[in-house]
């Protein structure tokens, strides 16, 4: 299962934020650094409100959502690249995970220690950056030590990652990312063998005070620290930041969904902007999900991105797979119009897609199959 890992200086609402998508208290939120030593890892159901309309139509018995892991990483402190803190521990965690949450503190308390003394999200940000591409560019030129005397006896693959390597040094020494480097689609797959940090896709979360939550999430702009977050998000990475607060979403773990709401409500918002936050991470993870409905059960379904329908189908089993015939798939929108998978045949709307569909997030699908 593809997992994101939670990152961020020390004190930021890491270990706060995790509880809050876990819906648990695993991990602890203290105030002092290096609270999390080894990490915290969750699974995180994927909020979607299709699945409750699909299942008032079809009166099904239960509801499954889709889920995804989150890993609540231990605080990263300036030359972790070097191993200061637990600088190799935090790296090694990052790398195995697929993407990066990387929290930003956008609040001001003087009950809670901030780990170089005040706030500034930008200032965090690079902090976290810098590390992450100092630990990229000392990783690169170890291997690329050893690919040149391969090259050199011309081997074609040590040459092909030299080269690759030779244009990723001076990007990372002008401080951006790797992920923003252009590259050819074969360049893109052999990126993938160095398990670089910086080539991780990232969303910013702008963790902010309880009282600006609303204010903020109404219009980011508004707020002097999260406008800051968004626009070099979307200058250095060509990312997303998104508005949460980690502490009401926290104060929220024990409430039913009617208490969570009128709490919300009190708030004068409709969310912390978690549930926004975990969505927006499984798109970025590259997940998408189709449906099926039923008396039985609605039930969401991970596919990655493009997936046609014969492995679409053998995620549900293997021998929907191997047998598959066709799809009989459906619009969520139209299913939702029409209210019945007989009213949307007769109106046109019930598809019958092959071997070669890429399956739609949101496509209501029943597949056919013999094995």
């Amino acid at each position: 299962m593809l997992k994101a890992g939670i990152v961020g200086l020390p004190n930021v609402g890491k270990s706060t934020l995790f509880n809050a998508v876990t819906r648990t208290r695993k991990a602890e939120a203290a105030n002092y650094p290096f609270c999390t030593i080894d990490p915290n890892i969750g699974m995180v159901s994927v909020p979607d409100e299709r699945l409750d309309a699909l299942a008032e139509i079809s009166g099904s018995a239960k509801i499954i959502a889709t889920a995804i892991e989150f890993v609540d990483i231990a605080g990263l402190v300036e030359g972790a690249a070097d191993g200061a803190g637990l600088g190799n521990k935090f790296l090694a965690n990052i790398r195995e995970t697929d993407a990066i949450v990387q929290v930003v503190r956008c609040f001001e308390n003087d009950d809670i220690i901030h780990e170089l003394g005040s706030v500034d999200p930008l200032r965090d940000i690079e902090v976290i950056n810098s590390e992450l591409m100092l630990a990229d560019y000392a990783a690169l030129e170890k291997r690329k030590e050893s690919r040149a005397k391969k090259a050199r006896v011309g081997d074609k693959d040590a040459k092909r990652e030299l080269d690759l390597i030779e244009r990723l040094l001076p990007h990372l020494d002008e401080g951006k990312p790797a992920i923003t480097l252009e590259l050819s689609d074969d360049e893109k797959q052999t990126i993938k063998e160095f398990f670089l940090l910086t080539s991780k896709k990232t969303i910013f979360a702008c963790n902010v005070a309880e009282d600006d939550l609303a204010s903020a999430m109404d219009d980011p702009d508004s707020h002097p620290m999260v406008s800051k977050v968004k626009q070099y998000a979307a200058d250095t990475h060509g990312a997303e930041a998104i508005v949460i607060s980690a502490r009401i979403e926290e104060e929220m773990i024990d409430l039913d969904d009617d208490e969570k709401q009128e709490f919300l409500t009190d708030m004068g918002v409709n969310d912390s902007g978690v549930s926004t936050l975990i969505k927006a991470v499984y798109h970025l993870l590259g997940l998408r999900t189709y449906l099926t409905t039923g008396e039985k059960e609605t039930r969401a379904w991970t596919i990655p991105a493009g997936a046609k329908a014969p492995q679409a189908a053998g995620v549900i089993h293997g021998d929907f797979e191997r047998g598959f015939i066709a799809a009989e798939t459906i619009a969520y929108t139209d299913m939702i119009e029409l209210r019945s998978t007989a009213a949307a045949r007769d109106a046109g709307k019930l598809r019958i897609e092959g071997k070669e569909y890429e399956v739609q997030d949101g496509d209501v699908i029943e597949f056919r199959f013999n094995v």
